[in-house]
């Protein structure tokens, strides 16, 4: 039997398509004003130099693949960098920027389609475009779409989102969890804690609002991925299932202990630490966690395999989470 690709389903893409469509519209200024009180002085000055170090990793496809050779990567899920949402944008603006990335996404991978599979965006910010965006991404050969967290003024709980998940379930699309900026705004803005804290803070907050919503229990074939693990949500899911079991609040909305939901979910193994691997495949469940790495960003990993050979793994965990899982998904095998 021939083994399963080695699958690495967090990895970004650049397109400068769409940071020239938004550069001189109005809001853009202002989105960006909060991104900087959010991130600081400090993490922006280390941001810039960052990422122009690594645009040719994200842009040029040839430079990619030589990069997942080195890892010893075999197939990408890639979605577009999340700087690249822009919920900021008005209904008119939105739908160009997400034909736009689901376009300029699907002619990247394009170069390498046994190797690179992709993602496109959707609109939260606007709920009546949510399925249209996703049957675009889903016409143009991408295999579903990456999400924030939020959007201004809405959770992923919003009734308005209801017929996002039923074509999203319908469709078997994939639905990529990733934050972009937290709501806890200056609090984080020093060392770095908007992205070492916020992103955790952010995928906790969102996951828990499909769980307790009931999203989930109407929901049930959603295929979801969670970024980063999930955030802190399923290694400390026990104060959940404590406050579903004792206060008639928190039980209202979801059918069953929220812990009971994370075996319907996937997540990736961007958790940074061998002994949080181990838990978060002992809290999801080993079919359920699949190889990330946040390529090529700093905050990722560029070796995901040493990263997971280090968790201590059974060989049939090691390869599940290598590539089996993914394999499956995406099917890719």
């Amino acid at each position: 039997m021939t083994p399963a690709p080695t699958v690495d389903v967090h990895a970004h893409v650049l397109l400068p398509e769409v940071e020239a469509l938004v550069a001189d519209l109005p809001g853009l200024a202002e989105a960006k004003a909060l991104d900087a009180r959010r991130n600081g002085p400090a993490a922006l000055a280390v941001n810039g130099p960052m990422v122009r170090e690594r645009v040719p990793r994200m842009t040029d496809p040839a430079v990619r693949l030589a990069a997942m050779d080195a890892q010893g990567v075999d197939v990408q899920l890639v979605s577009p960098s999340p700087s690249h949402y822009h919920y900021w944008a008005d209904e008119e603006t939105a739908e160009k920027v997400y034909r736009l990335a689901n376009e300029a996404t699907a002619a990247h991978c394009s170069a390498a389609p046994d190797r690179l599979r992709g993602l496109g965006l959707v609109p939260l910010q606007h709920p009546r475009q949510a399925v249209h965006a996703l049957e675009h991404a889903m016409e143009q050969g991408l295999l579903g779409v990456e999400i924030s967290s939020h959007a201004p003024g809405r959770e992923l709980s919003d009734p308005a989102y209801e017929p996002f998940w039923t074509r999203a379930e319908e469709s078997d699309a994939i639905v990529f969890l990733h934050p972009f900026g937290c709501t806890l705004d200056e609090r984080l803005d020093r060392w770095y804690l908007s992205n070492t804290v916020g992103q955790p803070v952010e995928n906790a907050v969102a996951l828990s609002h499909l769980i307790f919503s009931g999203v989930l229990d109407r929901h049930p074939d959603l295929r979801l991925i969670a970024a980063h693990g999930g955030g802190y949500l399923p290694t400390h899911i026990g104060r959940s299932d404590h406050a579903w079991r004792t206060r008639s609040d928190a039980g209202a909305g979801c059918a069953r202990l929220p812990s009971s939901y994370l075996s319907r979910l996937y997540f990736d193994s961007l958790v940074h630490d061998p002994h949080v691997l181990r838990e978060l495949i002992r809290a999801v469940g080993p079919d359920r966690v699949l190889l990330g790495s946040d390529f090529p960003f700093d905050m990722g990993t560029d070796d995901p395999l040493g990263a997971l050979r280090a968790a201590d793994l059974t060989d049939a965990d090691f390869d599940a989470v290598r590539g089996g899982n993914a394999a499956a998904l995406l099917r890719k095998d």
